[in-house]
Parts: structure tokens; sequence; C-alpha cells
């Protein structure tokens, strides 16, 4: 059904005539509104004035050329993926620091499936991807953070995640792995190193960008535009549902400041061993000055059930 609104050069000026038009190509006069509804077999084509006609053929070739497109995108993401290199996972050394969402045998990945579910319920619900994962001071478990709530959204079917180490002066995600960088995040960030060189693929559905080498000037690096477009690049060919940057400490240097506006929100790691309520509450504040927070989360907490 083709619906015209406004289109006063069609609309008859008295009742129509039923012998102007063939039994099977009628009009259905509205003549309290200049809106005139159209439905036509497709073999009486002749019937519609040419320039409906052509309109009509314009919009099947606009959704053509739409489909055509999604699905050449649709294909350069699936070569894309494919082409990074598969992650040769420690599992053993993956289980002694804890990270325990891989395989989920240990009972403590339940906490991290939690949050996983929590945090990807606020990225659908406001249509955001990027997330900075940050501390007060260092030590405070970040780094273990990120990397179970990563492997715990592998096991979600539907989502791809990247989780990138931006701690630049202090790479911790591939010695936390059991794995070697094979290329410099630095060298990615100035635009020096392809995706295919730097990340590694777990799965299907997680790609995780390690670095070895610290970065001197990390600050001036991140805050680049350099680095930005770099990033940009990297979402657009792999369309991941969620990133992951595994940031340094607010209180530690001024990384995160030079790196928030790349992001769309943010989550603050605490010790419960370390961390003082000020400082909570100083990075707390300060970071919902300058993006959003989804929360706090609160590491190294023991207790026992009663």
């Amino acid at each position: 059904m083709l619906t015209l609104s406004g289109c006063s050069h069609l609309q008859p000026t008295g009742k129509p005539s039923p012998s102007r038009y063939k039994s099977n190509a009628y009009f259905q006069y509205r003549p309290t509104r200049t809106v005139l509804v159209i439905r036509i077999r497709v073999e009486n084509m002749k019937h519609v004035p040419p320039s409906l006609q052509e309109t009509r053929r314009f919009h099947s070739t606009d959704r053509l050329t739409e489909q055509a497109i999604q699905a050449c995108t649709r294909l350069g993401r699936e070569i894309a993926w494919e082409n990074l290199s598969p992650l040769d996972l420690d599992q053993e050394r993956a289980l002694q620091n804890r990270i325990v969402t891989i395989g989920r045998a240990d009972p403590a990945h339940a906490p991290f499936d939690m949050l996983r579910t929590r945090v990807l319920q606020n990225l659908r619900q406001n249509n955001w991807t990027s997330v900075a994962i940050t501390s007060p001071t260092p030590s405070c478990g970040k780094s273990l953070v990120a990397l179970n709530l990563a492997f715990s959204l592998a096991h979600q079917e539907d989502c791809r995640t990247l989780l990138i180490d931006l701690n630049l002066k202090h790479p911790a995600i591939g010695a936390m792995l059991g794995v070697r960088a094979p290329a410099s995040m630095e060298e990615f960030l100035r635009g020096h190193t392809a995706t295919h060189n730097l990340f590694l693929r777990h799965g299907h559905n997680l790609a995780i960008g390690t670095n070895h080498q610290p970065v001197q000037f990390s600050a001036e690096l991140l805050q680049s535009q350099d680095a930005a477009r770099i990033l940009q690049d990297l979402q657009a060919k792999l369309e991941p549902d969620v990133i992951l940057f595994d940031m340094p400490a607010v209180l530690a240097s001024d990384d995160v400041t030079a790196f928030l506006p790349n992001v769309d929100c943010a989550i603050l790691v605490a010790a419960a061993d370390s961390s003082t309520f000020d400082e909570v509450d100083e990075c707390e504040r300060y970071l919902a000055e300058r993006t959003k927070v989804l929360g706090a989360v609160l590491n190294r907490c023991r207790y026992t059930d009663r």
C-alpha cells in the first residue's frame, strides 16, 4: 500500500467516477483530508503516475543498496574477527591469578556474572559501548575485575567484547593471562600496528589487546587525536557490543582524566583492605563530573555466611 500525503494534484475535486478506474486498481476517497490511499497490483503499474513509478523504483533500489551495504559490513566484521590470532591461554596460570570466569568451576565466578548482567543491562538501556575500569589507587585489583568481567561477558553468546589494557605505565593483563603481547600498545595507538597484529581472540566473541612495553608519557598519548581516531576505527571494524578499558588508578596520574572523553561510562574498583572511604568518595565524585559512573565494586571483601 502506498500512502501519499499532501498530493493535491491527485486529489479528486468531486466524487470519483467508478468508470474511471479498472476493477483491479481503485482509489479510496477521503473527502476530509488531502490524503489518497492507492492499492495497485504489480501488473497494473501503468495506472500509477510516472512520478510515482520513479519513486517506487528509487525506493526499491535504496532498499537493495542498504541491504547490500549491511551484508558487506557484516562480512567485513566477521573477517576482521577471524583474522585475529587465537589466544593461547595458560588456564592454570589464569586460575592461580584468580581469573575464575573462564571455566566457571570456582563458585567465585557468581559475583562477576552478576556484575556482567548489571553492566550489560545499563549499556543496552543507554546505548553505550565503552567502559573505563579504574580504581582510587594502584593494587586494588581492577585488572582482575576487568579480566573476570571480560570472560564472563564472553559466555554471553550474542555479545562481542573487547578488553584493552590502557594502563600504559604498568600493563598487567598479559602477565596475568600468561601471554606476551605480539605488539606494542603504543605503536597501535599511534597507527603503526594493525589490529590483527595486537589483539588476540578468545572463542568467537572476545578479543584482548595486551601490552608488554610501558609508555613513559602515557597521558599525552591517551588524549591524542591519533589515539581517538584509532579507537574509533577499531570500533567500526570489529563492531563490539562492549569495550572494557583497563585504566590506571585515578589518584596515581592524569591518564584517566586524559582518556575519559573517549568512554561512555566508568566503574570504580575499591579494595576492602586498603581503600579508604575518603578515597572512594573523592574518586567517585571526580569521575561523576566527567562521565557516567556505573557504580563502585568492592574487591577483596571477605565474609562468611551465617
